[in-house]
């Protein structure tokens, strides 16, 4: 559910945003149909709570060197919160991790990191992985073809 004092305006906004955001607020007003200083205003709230995180270009990782996408499954050795802190001090400062969720299953944790090739993926496995402290298993996947690549988030249908 989302949040009940945003109204289709900031979803509106939220959508544009989503698909470019280097709209300037002219255009974003033109947009979502708003005046420029309506959408500066509201889209300074959305930034203020929290809703808009931050600003970026979407890079290609195969235009900078980055050929292999992994999933990386992880389980820990014990299951102790000091254990589950040092596991993500670990992932924290690894800049080839680009997510890092703690899952229901098998494993504790399912990685997602960009490498140049499988070298660098053996070496993190090998290297970082394995033998630190809090961890006790690793299985990795190779992504070979990506179907999909998209940051924008479905929007909730309005509610009339």
């Amino acid at each position: 559910m989302h949040d009940p004092c945003m109204d289709q305006f900031d979803m509106r906004i939220l959508a544009a945003l989503q698909q470019d955001g280097r709209l300037t607020n002219n255009e974003l007003a033109e947009r979502v149909g708003l005046s420029a200083s309506q959408c500066s205003r509201r889209r300074q709230q959305l930034e203020s709570v929290g809703t808009i995180r931050a600003y970026h270009a979407a890079l290609d990782p195969a235009a900078i060197g980055l050929h292999v996408h992994a999933f990386v499954q992880v389980t820990l050795a014990t299951h102790s919160p000091d254990n589950a802190r040092r596991f993500q001090r670990l992932v924290e400062g690894l800049d080839e991790v680009l997510e890092a969720f703690a899952v229901t299953g098998e494993a504790d944790y399912l990685i997602r990191l960009v490498v140049p090739d499988l070298p660098a993926l053996a070496r993190i496995l090998n290297e970082v992985f394995l033998p630190h402290e809090s961890v006790a298993h690793v299985r990795s996947s190779i992504g070979l073809t990506c179907l999909k690549d998209s940051r924008v988030l479905p929007m909730p249908a309005s509610r009339g």
